[in-house]
């Protein structure tokens, strides 16, 4: 897939964004394997803590749906109403639950058209090896 028209639909799904309290929405795209994409934005809520990021939404309806292969995932965020985007990483809880599901060469891409690996984003990550006896 065209990582021009995954980065557009991960702005479009901003659209759908809950932000009351930071103002700052966020949209991800998440490529299957089978080429399928789901879209994700963050959600907000007064607590903090029941907060959910787009990637996370985005990779749990992908889960949900019984999709266990991904590929990719674009990652668009910015001001509430700004057409201007910023460079959005995942954030710390995001990177972890990719690790759970996705393999370490898992492109990210940003809006601004730049890519990285997921390897890149988590170096040390922790997962069902380190758990193993």
């Amino acid at each position: 897939m065209d990582h021009d028209k995954l980065i557009a639909l991960a702005e479009q799904a901003r659209s759908n964004s809950y932000a009351v309290y930071s103002d700052f929405t966020v949209g991800a795209a998440l490529l299957c394997s089978d080429g399928s994409i789901y879209m994700g934005c963050n959600i907000e809520n007064a607590s903090f803590t029941p907060t959910c990021c787009a990637e996370r939404v985005a990779i749990f309806s992908a889960i949900a749906d019984g999709k266990r292969e991904f590929c990719a995932i674009a990652v668009a965020g910015g001001k509430k109403g700004s057409s201007s985007l910023n460079k959005c990483y995942p954030c710390g809880v995001c990177r972890q639950v990719l690790s759970e599901f996705c393999d370490e060469r898992l492109e990210v891409i940003f809006s601004d058209g730049t890519k990285t690996s997921l390897s890149e984003l988590l170096p040390f990550s922790f997962g069902l090896n380190n758990m193993q006896k």
